[in-house]
């Protein structure tokens, strides 16, 4: 009896699953709170969406800094971002869970768009460069 199997070694390449799995996480905590959604996961991911979304704008603006200093930095700078958001929401009188998790999106969206194009614009002039 002849046995096949596979003698590669793993690759580890599971990063991208998980990163994949955190956007989708995070994405369906948003819509569940902006839909107002009755289910048990609208809690838990909306608070991974509150966490997370403006965790990984911060990180991907602090690009240059070491890799282990970054995620605590970008994670002490959501929860800043999370209670700033709620804060003024409480000082002008609009709280409402659906718009502070609509002005964390917005703060985040606008924290890594200048990170992304940034980093685009260099590696457009890298490759020009190069070229």
């Amino acid at each position: 009896m002849h046995t096949i199997t596979d003698k590669r070694p793993p690759d580890g390449d599971s990063l991208p699953v998980i990163a994949g799995a955190a956007v989708g996480i995070a994405a369906i905590g948003a819509a569940l709170a902006l839909a107002d959604v009755h289910s048990p996961l609208r809690a838990p991911f909306t608070l991974f969406f509150l966490l997370a979304a403006p965790a990984l704008a911060i990180g991907s603006a602090l690009r240059g800094l070491d890799a282990l200093i970054r995620p605590v930095l970008a994670v002490a700078g959501a929860l800043a971002l999370d209670l700033l958001v709620a804060q003024a929401m409480l000082a002008l009188r609009l709280w409402s869970a659906r718009g502070g998790v609509a002005a964390v999106g917005v703060l985040s969206l606008l924290i890594l768009v200048p990170a992304l194009l940034t980093r685009l614009t260099r590696r457009q002039r890298m490759t020009q460069s190069q070229e």
